[in-house]
Formats: structure tokens, sequence, C-alpha cells
């Protein structure tokens, strides 16, 4: 499902779990939480989740967001 290589990174004191997806794997429409734009099919994005969360691995996956890769960059 997700392209590209998985990265930890920390945002305002958490740690987030971010990969990358190719437009090629792009397949659905997805809502951009930092924008609020539509990130169509075909575009390249970033999925993040959050890698430090208490309610376990899964839970966190489940609540993973697609961003813009700048959204999530500048964010």
């Amino acid at each position: 499902m997700l392209a590209g290589w998985k990265r930890s990174e920390v945002r305002r004191g958490q740690e987030w779990m971010v990969q990358p997806v190719t437009g090629q794997q792009a397949q659905k429409e997805y809502l951009c939480p930092g924008c609020g734009q539509v990130i169509s099919p075909g575009v390249a994005h970033v999925v993040t989740w959050r890698a430090d969360g208490v309610l376990g691995d899964q839970a966190d996956l489940a609540a993973r967001r697609h961003w813009h890769s700048h959204c999530w960059r500048i964010g």
C-alpha cells in the first residue's frame, strides 16, 4: 500500500512516523489536515501517524493521516 522509506520525526514534542507515497501508489482521494484541500489520486504525498501514542500501535495506525508533502514540511 505505501511506498518509500518510513522515518520518524519529532513535531511539537511528539514522535511521528512519516512514510512517503508515490504518485503511482496514490490511488484514492484524501483530505489534507494541513490545508484542508483534497489530495487527488496520482499525487505524491506523505502518510503520518503517532509513533508514541498511549493507545498502542494499532490505534496509532488507524488514526494515520495523509498530508501534502509541503503541508507536512511547513506544519
